[in-house]
């Protein structure tokens, strides 16, 4: 079996149908290591991607006014044990262009690899992307996940992020974004998480509200299990005029795991407002009771309550 069949075979634990790949509507990059697997592009999409010994380096860019119907997907994985990936790409939503990128993330056989992403995003004036990123780890951990990136966003622009990792042991995943938000611009960041045995996760959102009448929603829901451990910082600035942000953390920790929240808020306008909430705790003790007095077994309450905060 190939590396590209054996991808494709993964693409359901994202929620992803490996139908996908063979439709001519729908544009998509696979990734294997360094090695391009496959790849299709569709009319107002243009993908630039190189092959480099130490990393695949591209551009995906959305030409002005246009509206990409279909999801774009970009698969990224490594289909052995071990190995290491670098991908560095710039993505550029040019103006009034709207478009949705699904990013699969996987990597079912990994124990020691390692995964780093690079990335710039530019979402022009009026633009709209959202961005949803999904990984699929197997069950032996081992891995080094670092995803890092920066986006702009420009006037009236919109961008919609949401980060999933729900499957499998990581080993350690490290999360550094910075967002930029010019005026009357929007961003909202949406990351769920599970880890277990002996994950280690660290995830840093930052939020810089640079324009008047900018929002922002930083929002983050992880549950850890086992010997597992979270750090999650959410910052958001506001510098300008009628600028509105909001952080929201919840962390739900079971056995030996254990958590921090740290959000950080800064206003340097008297007319701007950011707000922050944070939660950290064990499942709650009367869903649980409520679950089981309805006929559920404790692991089964367990895993409805996870299931519904993550959800």
């Amino acid at each position: 079996m190939s590396e590209l069949d054996d991808l494709r075979r993964t693409l359901p634990m994202v929620g992803a149908e490996p139908a996908i790949l063979d439709d001519t509507r729908i544009a998509h990059v696979v990734v294997q290591g360094h090695h391009i697997l496959s790849h299709r592009t569709v009319p107002g999409l243009r993908v630039e991607m190189e092959e480099r010994p130490d990393a695949i380096v591209g551009k995906l860019i959305v030409e002005a006014g246009a509206q990409i119907a279909q999801p774009i997907h970009m698969c990224f994985g490594l289909a052995h044990p071990t190995g290491v990936q670098q991908i560095k790409i710039d993505v550029q939503i040019c103006e009034e262009a709207q478009a949705r990128v699904l990013s699969h993330c996987l990597f079912p056989f990994a124990k020691a690899a390692e995964h780093r992403m690079q990335a710039v995003m530019e979402i022009g004036p009026g633009a709209s992307l959202q961005y949803t990123e999904g990984h699929y780890h197997g069950p032996h951990g081992g891995m080094q996940v670092l995803p890092h990136a920066t986006i702009k966003i420009g006037r009236g622009a919109r961008y919609f992020s949401d980060f999933s990792l729900l499957s499998g042991s990581v080993g350690k995943l490290d999360i550094d974004y910075l967002v930029e938000v010019e005026e009357e611009g929007l961003a909202e960041l949406n990351a769920k998480i599970f880890a277990h045995k002996t994950d280690h996760i660290v995830l840093k959102e930052a939020v810089m509200l640079l324009g008047e009448r900018s929002r922002s929603l930083i929002k983050t829901r992880v549950v850890l299990e086992d010997q597992a451990q979270a750090e999650i910082t959410g910052i958001t600035e506001a510098y300008a005029k009628g600028a509105r942000g909001h952080v929201d953390c919840m962390e739900i920790v079971q056995g030996q795991a254990h958590a921090s929240a740290i959000p950080i808020v800064r206003v340097f306008h008297p007319e701007a407002k950011v707000t922050h909430e944070a939660a950290i705790g064990s499942v709650d003790k009367k869903e649980l009771e409520t679950l089981m007095a309805r006929g559920l077994n404790p692991e089964q309450a367990v895993e409805l309550i996870v299931s519904g905060i993550l959800r």
